[in-house]
């Protein structure tokens, strides 16, 4: 199966595909998935244009076949995940109704999933965080921030940093700890399951 992908960030571009690569080995080893390179989007113009969104949703359709799963992986930010997932899940099935497709949106960020898993990156790449730094982590507005504070350089880098700790975090804890990624583990067994 081809799961193709619709993220917002560069370093979702890196990112997402070692995600997805690690939980086709976590919760379904058994089944083949090819995950080609992520379209990158702009949300605004994406979300805001509707030739734009119609013309990304065409293009992952096309690159996940028939047969293939299209994943829209967007930052709800301020949003309520829930609402407008509802709202671009409508959408994207209007223009394309032949495919599976799933939306799912980091709350807030994608770096929540992180702090979701801090634990298990704890001493990884200069990140280093106390006990009394375990929090909601689906409630920190600047997610970036809260990691970058507890990096020894200062600096999270999104274009290496999430890609990196893709690649570490715990994927149970963060599912433990983040609904968003809760929803993310719950859309890939129900369309990679066979």
């Amino acid at each position: 199966m081809i799961i193709a992908s619709i993220v917002e960030g560069d370093g979702e571009v890196a990112a997402l595909p070692l995600l997805l690569r690690r939980m086709g080995q976590w919760l379904t080893p058994e089944n083949h998935v090819e995950i080609p390179k992520p379209i990158r989007v702009r949300r605004d113009r994406f979300l805001n244009k509707d030739e734009e969104f119609r013309r990304m949703v065409l293009l992952a359709a096309d690159k996940c076949g028939i047969n293939g799963w299209l994943l829209i992986l967007l930052d709800a930010d301020d949003d309520c995940p829930a609402e407008l997932g509802r709202q671009i899940q409508l959408r994207a099935r209007n223009i394309a109704p032949d495919r599976k497709i799933s939306v799912v949106l980091a709350n807030r960020e994608y770096e929540a999933w992180f702090i979701a898993s801090a634990k298990s990156l704890n001493g990884q790449r200069g990140f280093s965080m106390t006990t009394g730094d375990i929090a909601d982590a689906e409630r920190i507005r600047d997610a970036k921030n809260w990691l970058s504070s507890r990096i020894r350089d200062g600096k999270y880098r999104e274009t290496t940093d999430q890609p990196a700790f893709s690649s570490l975090m715990d994927m149970q804890q963060a599912k433990d700890n983040s609904r968003s990624f809760l929803k993310l583990c719950m859309e890939w067994q129900k369309h990679i399951i066979l």
